[in-house]
């Protein structure tokens, strides 16, 4: 049988590039990390990586076999993680991925609470407007808004939230009275590199997609809050959760348009590796954060 002690050697290699660093990750030397990933390769009979004098490539068969690595020493601490909780407590930690704007508004005051209620679990909370690979990057989850594409993670909605057209108001008195969808579309256009089209149904129950007329998108950017401040500074139009802008809407900074009319509402997921087991600590997470007191 094959020692998972050189998986993790192998893992090591690959992350850390070359056998002296993964010697130093490790804190062994170097012959012993290259002779336990030789007697892995001969163990399985297949060459996971090749070698020259200047670097390390992993082999198709390495590749895949790495992925196959992280699964099973994922597990494995999963295992060991469990049979030391208690009934009651969770250890170990819980590695999350968001968008900067989510984990602010929703994701940071959460975790306030859930780690009151598992105080030696520990929390890495990366965020970004781009989407991390969860398996290579080994986060335990991804918290994700919008529509869910075709992936091979598990996804759970947690909740769903609305979404407003809003404007400043020095733009708004420079152009006529907004009172239709084809009005609303021409504009300044504050366009989400990533939201391609949005439904709109209006006060009769009909509905349409929001599509801004030629040439009226000003500035496309990536994330929520570069649109909501390019919508402060009043150069368009922004398409925003109503999580994000409620405060301004409330303090006048910004005005809804067309609240008779309302946007398909965008869902929040929690994304996952399709694992065979659900760590606990991940599902405790997912149960917590379905709460609708929090969203």
């Amino acid at each position: 049988m094959v020692s998972l002690d050189r998986f993790d050697t192998f893992k090591a290699v690959v992350e850390a590039g070359s056998l002296t660093a993964a010697a130093d990750l490790l804190g062994q030397t170097r012959a012993v990390v290259s002779f336990n990933l030789k007697r892995l390769e001969a163990e399985l009979g297949v060459t996971l990586l090749t070698r020259n004098t200047r670097q390390l490539a992993l082999t198709d068969a390495g590749e895949r076999f790495y992925l196959r690595c992280l699964r099973t020493l994922d597990e494995a601490r999963l295992a060991i993680e469990e049979a030391r909780s208690e009934h009651t407590q969770l250890r170990g930690t819980l590695r999350i991925t968001t968008t900067v704007e989510y984990a602010l508004a929703r994701v940071v005051p959460a975790l306030d609470v859930f780690r009151e209620l598992h105080p030696q679990l520990n929390i890495h909370l990366s965020t970004s407007s781009t989407h991390a690979d969860l398996i290579s990057e080994r986060f335990d989850l991804a918290i994700r808004l919008g529509r869910m594409l075709d992936s091979n993670l598990r996804a759970v909605q947690l909740s769903t939230f609305e979404i407003f057209s809003v404007a400043a108001p020095n733009l708004i008195e420079r152009h006529e009275a907004v009172s239709t969808l084809a009005a609303l579309e021409h504009l300044p256009t504050l366009g989400h590199g990533r939201v391609s089209e949005l439904t709109v149904t209006d006060p009769e129950g009909g509905e349409h997609l929001y599509q801004p007329g030629p040439g009226r998108t000003a500035i496309v950017a990536d994330n929520s809050s570069t649109l909501r401040a390019f919508a402060l500074s009043g150069h368009g139009v922004a398409i925003l959760p109503q999580w994000l802008v409620q405060e301004d809407l409330d303090a006048g900074r910004l005005q809804r348009l067309l609240p008779d009319h309302q946007f398909a509402r965008q869902g929040v997921y929690a994304l996952y590796p399709d694992t065979r087991h659900l760590p606990l600590k991940v599902r405790a997470f997912i149960d917590f954060m379905k709460n609708p007191q929090l969203g």
